[in-house]
């Protein structure tokens, strides 16, 4: 008998249990440690925000489907991975023993890095559904009494599409109240240019996204090195070199969201082998780590090196179908060595992404996600928006019903032959 325990239950942990379950043998123990009973579907926070979602509509409890499938399911808190023991310590006290362990933590959202970002300073965030919902409650307030909005990225941010649908979403929503006139937007990123999306940019997203912005009037600042946000200014230095200022901003704002760095969990920290300096997991192509063999790594929380050259951090972003092939992978090849075989599954690491801007969007396929690429493609349209809504509906279903969610294999696959790609 093994003992398999995945710790984190966001898209990567949910599904890798899942999947683990229906491949590992009668024996096997299937164990999942999360901090919180609930899974959030993340890529729905941009709609909370102005208020199309409700926490209800996006959250699924888990509780009753991991019971369901046979996987015992742990709501606790990680405090320290001892990979040397193999065993995890949590917040309660509690030490969970493993053969096998799939880190799918997900990232620790390090606002402390910059003065008065965040939600308890002076930004809101779309990264959890907490932070979305009181940006909700300022919007409102924000409503009714419009001024500057600043939407953007900070350096060290290692996902930009919600950036951006963040910013064409309210945007349509301003409109619809009939007082976009009465706001100025400012996107402000890291990135070396629009559409860059921390990808060295896919097909022609930089002009898709340059066009788009220009449409909705919305002015950028890119090469940002955001120093400081004040209760109602940020301060940014517009980069010229990794050393030299090309410019200094100091723009007002009434309303911001801003994407913060990742980094990390704290009970990874520090552990020499297993993660690099900021905490993100080192992995192989068979999503294995090589110090620690028996540990894997999926989702936001392995490291991959930066891509393109930027003058300030720039992340590489994992997106939902690059995670799902991290989980199967990873399931395949703890199912092979269970059964005295090899670990040689690799993940596909494809980006097939759909930003949605409220009224449209944009679609990039960058297979793979790393150039050169085979595929390397992007396009926009009302169709979108359609897509990502149907996307949300699958997705939260399968999950509800215990299922191996695949649902982002499942729409991209139909979406790729859609449009003649696969």
């Amino acid at each position: 008998m093994a003992r398999i325990v995945i710790l984190g239950a966001g898209l990567g942990g949910v599904g890798c249990a899942y999947e683990m379950k229906e491949k590992a043998r009668k024996e096997d123990e299937v164990i999942v440690i999360n901090d919180i009973d609930f899974y959030q579907f993340v890529p729905s926070n941009p709609w909370v925000i102005v208020g199309w979602r409700t926490r209800e509509k996006i959250t699924i409890d888990l509780v009753k489907p991991m019971k369901k499938k046979g996987i015992e399911f742990i709501v606790d808190a990680a405090t320290k991975v001892d990979p040397d023991n193999k065993t995890i310590h949590c917040q309660s006290g509690r030490k969970v023993d493993y053969d096998y362990l799939i880190i799918a933590t997900g990232p620790t959202l390090a606002y402390g890095a910059i003065e008065g970002l965040g939600p308890k300073c002076n930004t809101h965030s779309v990264c959890h559904i907490d932070h979305a919902e009181e940006g909700y409650i300022a919007f409102e307030e924000f409503c009714k009494n419009p001024g500057p909005i600043i939407i953007g990225a900070v350096q060290g941010a290692s996902c930009y599409g919600p950036a951006y649908e963040t910013a064409m979403i309210i945007d349509t929503e301003l409109k619809r109240r009939k007082i976009r006139d009465k706001v100025k937007m400012t996107f402000v990123t890291a990135e070396p240019y629009i559409g860059h999306l921390g990808l060295d940019g896919v097909g022609n997203t930089k002009g898709l996204l340059e066009a788009e912005m220009r449409e909705r009037h919305i002015g950028w600042v890119t090469n940002a090195k955001v120093t400081k946000i004040g209760k109602d200014k940020m301060y940014i230095d517009e980069m010229a070199t990794t050393e030299d200022v090309k410019e200094k901003h100091e723009l007002d704002f009434s309303y911001s969201m801003m994407l913060p760095p990742f980094k990390g969990i704290d009970a990874l920290q520090g552990l020499d082998g297993l993660v690099n300096p900021a905490g993100f997991v080192f992995v192989d192509k068979n999503q294995r780590n090589e110090k620690y063999p028996e540990v894997y790594g999926i989702g936001v929380c392995i490291a991959i090196p930066p891509m393109g050259n930027s003058l300030v951090p720039v992340g590489v972003p994992k997106t939902g179908y690059m995670i799902e092939s991290m989980a199967h992978a990873a399931t395949d090849n703890i199912a092979a060595i269970l059964r005295g075989g090899e670990a040689t599954a690799e993940a596909t690491w494809n980006a097939i992404c759909l930003a949605d801007f409220g009224d449209g969007g944009v679609m990039f396929v960058a297979q793979p996600q790393i150039p050169p690429r085979n595929v390397n493609w992007a396009a926009d349209g009302k169709w979108v928006h359609t897509a990502k809504v149907a996307f949300e509906k699958l997705f939260l279903k399968r999950l509800s019903k215990g299922k191996p969610t695949s649902a982002f294999e499942k729409v991209s696959s139909s979406l790729l032959k859609m449009h003649k790609l696969k």
